[in-house]
């Protein structure tokens, strides 16, 4: 079993950052592919971030790259999202999510995630 807890969101002004932070527990964690995603309001869960259980390999969707960074500290069982130049759209809940794949790389489908947490408002004004 896996347990996801995130933290980090809050209301910022557009332009600004925030760092959002996933403490996961459970057997071989540090072993999974990680990803974060969101959902805003009315809208489907789509994928934001993952990260491989390495760390080596990274993916974003195209709405976040070069303002968004995922990274992990596998010592800690933990997993970041660095949103930088945040945007009024940007606004979400957003939760991680472990893919229990040994070794992975990770995915942008979230049917492939098994675990999530209960997700952290992020709330950007403009």
């Amino acid at each position: 079993q896996v347990h996801l807890v995130e933290s980090g969101g809050g209301l910022v002004q557009a332009g600004g950052s925030l760092r959002l932070s996933c403490a996961a527990s459970g057997r071989a964690v540090s072993y999974f592919p990680m990803g974060w995603f969101r959902q805003a309001p009315g809208k489907e869960r789509e994928f934001v971030a993952g990260i491989s259980w390495s760390g080596d390999t990274t993916y974003y969707a195209d709405s976040v790259a070069g303002r968004f960074t995922i990274s992990r500290d596998n010592a800690k069982n933990t997993v970041y999202l660095q949103m930088n130049s945040l945007k009024p759209e940007d606004t979400a809940v957003y939760a991680c999510a472990a893919d229990t794949t040994f070794y992975g790389t990770g995915t942008k489908s979230r049917r492939e995630y098994a675990y999530w947490g209960q997700g952290t408002q992020v709330t950007v004004s403009s």
